[in-house]
């Protein structure tokens, strides 16, 4: 089967949103979400994990909204039924990188449960309402929620 984020991350927009990133975070940040379905220009960071198998870097550009203790981040793998693999090297290490603009910093990440998920997913599902049709072709798959706290 077929993984079309993963594609796009490796040769299509993602690819090129994650280069243009890391050469000026600031001109980067602020992503046109048309492309996507979004409403327009978003906020967004580069999340930096390592491979729990590989061991190999890997660097995603992700839609962020800020909460009381840092960054929300959702892994919604559009809507594809199982997580992003990030999140999986993500929840293995729980220490992650984080750029935002041109800031980099070392961050805990958590993943959030009950009250404080839903409250963080209707902040994100307002700033980019493409998230909750994400959930809806997720199917079973409960979409994480994850809050990057700089250390």
């Amino acid at each position: 089967m077929s993984d079309p984020i993963k594609e796009l991350s490796e040769t299509g927009w993602i690819a090129e949103h994650r280069k243009a990133y890391l050469e000026d975070g600031a001109a980067a940040h602020m992503w046109d979400s048309t492309v996507g379905g979004g409403p327009g220009p978003l906020p967004t960071l580069l999340l930096f994990t390592t491979g729990r198998k590989s061991g190999a870097e890997g660097i995603m550009p992700l839609l962020y909204g800020k909460v009381d203790t840092g960054y929300a981040i959702i892994a919604s793998k559009g809507g594809h039924p199982k997580h992003p693999g990030w999140y999986h090297n993500l929840v293995a290490q729980g220490d992650v990188k984080v750029k935002v603009a041109n800031d980099e910093f070392p961050a805990t990440a958590r993943v959030t449960s009950g009250a404080e998920r839903e409250k963080v997913w209707a902040q994100m599902a307002e700033m980019y309402p493409p998230f909750v049709d994400y959930q809806k072709a997720a199917g079973a798959r409960e979409i994480p929620v994850v809050v990057l706290e700089p250390r």
